[in-house]
Formats: C-alpha cells, structure tokens, sequence
C-alpha cells in the first residue's frame, strides 16, 4: 500500500480525497496538510466522511510547515497537491521541497476528479480570486430562469465548521445562514444567491451535494470559487479575467487551467481598467484558447447614499479573500470611494485588534488605506467589528458582498457597495445560454 499527503486549504483537498482515495485500497492518506484557512489545521478530517472501514479515526490536518517531517516520519511515496490561486514559481517551490524528500508531487487533473451529472451543467469559474465571478453567476443565473429553467447552484467547498454536519448544506433562504452557523465569508457567496431566488447548495461531499441539488433543479449551476477548476462535468466552462490583474491569466495555478478549457471568457472591469491591460488579455486568449468565445463586461458599482461619502473621510471595507489570497490592492469599495467624492481614505491599521493585526501582517501587500472583512470565525468577526468601531473616520464604505451591518454592530454611518455584470456588446452570455440550451 502507498501512503500519500495531500496539500490542502479545505476546498479542494477534501475533493479530491472524496473523488480519488476514498473507495482505494491501494492508497493510505496519512495526513492532509492545511495552509490559507485559519483555525483548519487543528482538525481531522472525519471518519464519517473518510470512511470508517479503512479510517476509523479519521484522518489528521497539520500544518504545511510540519510537510518535510510527516513525510519522513510516515514514509510517504506521494505528496499530492490540491489547493489554488498559486503563482507557477509557489507551486514548483512546493514541487522541490516534496521532491528533495525523496517523494512524488502530483497534481490531479479535472478528469479523476469531475463527478458526472444527470443534469446539465454549467460552470463559472475564473483565473484569478476577485475577478467577478460572482457577478457572472448571478447573470448566468437570471437568464437560466429567464429561459424557464429551475436552477440549483452548487458553491465551491468552505467548511470551516463541523465537517459532518456540512456533508450537505441548503441556503434557500436568509435565515439558512444562521441555522448553518456560516462565516463571513460563507455569507458572502450564499447571500447574493439567496436574494436573487436561486438556491444554492454547498457543503464537504460534492458528489451527495449534487445528487440532492439534482432533485430540484433542470439545470446545474457550479459557482467556482479560488480560480479552481470545476467539480462537476460541466456542459458549458465560462471563466472570468480580470484586466487589472494581466499576464495573471497565463502565470497561476490552476488560473491557466481555465484559460484553457474554457468556452466563453468573459474579460471583466474593462469600464475602471488601462487599454493596454485590456489588449494584453485579449492576446493571451488569443494564444492560449483561440476557440473560445469572448464576451466583454464591465462592474459599476452603485451605493445607497451616495451623498454619504461625498467630502467625507471613508473607512473602506473589502473583500477579504479579494485582498489576500487574490492579492489586489483595492476593490469595489476604492472604485466607490473615489467616484462618489470621499475626501480621504483613513488607514485602519493603527486601530487594528486581535486577528486583523495578523492578517495584516501575513499579507503585508494589502493596500495601506484597506480593511479586509476577515470572518473566518466567530473571533475574527468580533476583532472585525472592534476595528471597524475604532477607525477615526465619518462613514464605512461597505464593498462587501453582504450587508455587513446584518451580522456586526457599526457604531458610525455605512453605506453599502453593490455590483452587477453589465455586457458589452455582444455576443451576451444570454445569447450564449440559449443557443446552447433552448431545447
């Protein structure tokens, strides 16, 4: 028997065990091994889901600094990587640490680990965390129901939580959030769902996930998150990219992956980015997938009260994951802020607490006048709010894709920051879905 680690940040890893080592018995997975996610590498993967007969004990996470020892310590033959939104050089840096060890690196491909539906399947997923995906599911999601079609959306893993009560998870309304004890960041990919009228599934077992999301739905809607490659066997690839972020479409992993397999690239926030930037995606779907279709999209952003901001000193609030691992200096939030006239962004730093002290620190290229809405947990939301109320400033801009304000106290003004896919041009991804799926 083998004996492998998987790499992983409670996504993916988890996946790719479900889909490829679960039911072998030729493999022994003695540890995943966690890095990105707060609070995950404390855990064990849950006999419940591993599978009682072959780990009754579950299966440990550590930490990916612990890699080089659990390797030796364990014997391992085979290191295999399952996490995303990586430049190439981070993950052949990986490559060397494993392999210097004496062991195999090994990246698994859409093909072993894709799960079949009866259903017809489409998939956003994009190149790049914070490039408008979300967005572009609602859009896609609007014309699927447009077209007749009941749609049920199935999210991208974040169990941060109990794995086995989230083997399987249904949001159909506001209230499923709280009874499903999600973080901020759950939250902000459930709720725009929700308050569209789609259903959205998530959860930890994404082949039972879908085979409950298949009872409800004509249609399935895989909403990709981490610039990760689909779950599902997906009858049409949409992939988002980002001009602010060119040249990132052809140097991270598995960002390429997408580009490549792509059928419609929707290049987004082309109304706030350089034409150069613009020219030089353009190109790079020229060279890397000819065949796809490319449909044009800008992301303006409304406010409630734009007069709120005008002439005023702004603390802006951000996406969290947008600003880390996506690794942007600004957001929907700055776009606002500068359009509706902010006198001053105030930087939150000095007033940073607890867990946003260290986020700064462990991602010290998040832009100095941000503050990301880190929520990964109970304490990070509670050092969130306790910032937030700490910043001298007049009013919060919120570019969250929540209402902030529904689950943390702010104890100054807010507005909150909304966006929407707007096509140019044509063809539009509505034209794309019924030619494809009219019957």
């Amino acid at each position: 028997m083998r004996k492998a680690i998987i790499m992983g940040a409670a996504g993916r890893d988890f996946h790719n065990f479900n889909t490829f080592f679960r039911h072998r018995k030729d493999i022994q997975v003695v540890a995943f091994t966690a890095t990105q996610i707060p609070g995950i590498d404390d855990k064990k993967y849950p006999a419940e889901l591993a599978g009682k007969e072959q780990y009754p004990n579950g299966i440990p996470i550590h930490p990916e600094t612990d890699l080089e020892n659990l390797i030796n310590e364990h014997g391992v033959q085979d290191v295999y990587f399952s996490y995303s939104d990586l430049p190439y050089e981070y993950v052949m840096s990986r490559s060397a640490l494993v392999n210097k060890t004496g062991a195999n690196f090994i990246l698994l491909g859409p093909g072993e680990t894709m799960v079949e539906s009866t259903k017809p399947v489409v998939s956003i997923c994009a190149v790049r965390t914070g490039c408008g995906k979300s967005q572009t599911t609602r859009t896609v999601s609007a014309a699927l129901q447009a077209m007749g079609l009941k749609v049920a959306a199935i999210r991208h893993p974040m169990p941060y939580g109990d794995l086995v009560k989230q083997k399987v998870q249904r949001f159909a309304s506001i209230e499923d959030l709280k009874k499903h004890e999600c973080t901020i960041e759950e939250m902000e990919e459930y709720e725009p769902h929700i308050t569209s009228g789609t259903i959205i599934y998530a959860g930890v077992d994404y082949e039972a996930i879908l085979r409950e999301a298949e009872k409800e739905a004509d249609i399935i809607l895989w909403d990709g998150g981490n610039n990760d490659f689909p779950f599902y066997k997906s009858d049409l690839e949409i992939v988002v990219v980002d001009p602010h972020r060119p040249g990132h479409e052809i140097s991270y992993y598995p960002g390429e992956v997408n580009l490549r397999r792509a059928d419609v690239v929707v290049i987004n926030k082309m109304d706030t980015a350089d034409l150069d930037d613009i020219l030089e995606v353009r190109e790079n779907i020229r060279e890397f997938n000819p065949e796809a279709i490319v449909v044009d999209g800008a992301s303006p952003v409304f406010v409630n009260d734009p007069e709120l901001i005008r002439g005023k000193r702004v603390l802006v609030v951000e996406d969290g994951p947008t600003l880390t691992h996506g690794e942007m200096t600004y957001g929907a939030g700055v776009v606002a802020a500068y359009k509706f006239g902010a006198a001053e962004l105030v930087d939150p730093r000095p007033f940073a607490v607890g867990e946003i002290v260290k986020t700064y620190e462990k991602y010290p290229e998040i832009g100095e006048e941000l503050l990301p809405a880190m929520g990964y947990g109970d304490q990070q939301m509670k050092d969130l709010e306790a910032t937030i109320n700490a910043v001298d400033c007049d009013v919060v801009v919120i570019g969250t894709p929540i209402d902030l304000g529904r689950v943390i106290n702010i104890n100054k003004p807010s507005v909150r920051v909304t966006y929407e896919l707007d096509e140019i041009g044509t063809p539009t991804l509505k034209d794309i879905l019924e030619k494809k799926f009219k019957k």
